[in-house]
């Protein structure tokens, strides 16, 4: 390699560098850097319209309610509902058991009667059928209706969704139970 080869060579890098350099000095002149006053950004919060009304309780859960619904309630909204349990339960004739049991029949059957499937005990210690009032009490809030099971399901606190899931419950069935009067 002659001198004239690395001269060029030599002379490339340099032009690289100075390309590189100068550039980013015409940027930094070109945009200056703003810092804020406060680092991070500012979320709009949105308080509630007042505050008593925020700590206003909501009204306990009266079954009684949920039951006089029962007439009036949609079961294809209740199928609707029932997707959220779809994910444990079955809905159908001789289906099988998953993390929960098979809910074909469930309204007026006996309280953990689904053969092959292992209820809790707290669930087992609780005589007595399903009914509207019961289901109503259990699906509002599992975990205060029978404390100890083993449903990982928060509870359905709308009293109009839950109707609607009751009377779709009701069809899952060959006979299914009268409403309640």
């Amino acid at each position: 390699m002659d001198a004239f080869e690395v001269n060029k060579a030599v002379g490339a890098v340099l032009t690289a560098l100075l390309v590189i350099v100068s550039s980013k000095t015409v940027l930094d002149i070109v945009y200056k850097e703003h810092k804020p006053d406060k680092p991070g950004w500012a979320l709009p919060i949105t308080e509630p319209a007042s505050t008593a009304q925020a700590k206003q309780p909501t009204a306990p859960f009266d079954v009684a309610n949920v039951i006089a619904l029962l007439p009036k309630a949609n079961p294809d909204a209740g199928q609707d509902s029932f997707k959220k349990c779809l994910q444990c339960h079955t809905p159908n004739k001789d289906g099988r058991n998953l993390t929960g049991p098979n809910l074909w029949g469930v309204v007026g059957r006996q309280r953990g009667a689904v053969t092959g499937f292992p209820y809790s005990e707290a669930l087992k210690s609780r005589p007595g059928n399903w009914t509207f009032e019961e289901l109503a009490k259990y699906l509002h809030d599992p975990r205060a209706a029978i404390p100890g099971n083993k449903m990982a399901f928060a509870g359905i606190k709308s009293d109009a969704e839950l109707a609607d899931l009751l009377v779709y419950l009701r069809k899952l069935s060959d006979n299914p139970a009268p409403l309640p009067n």
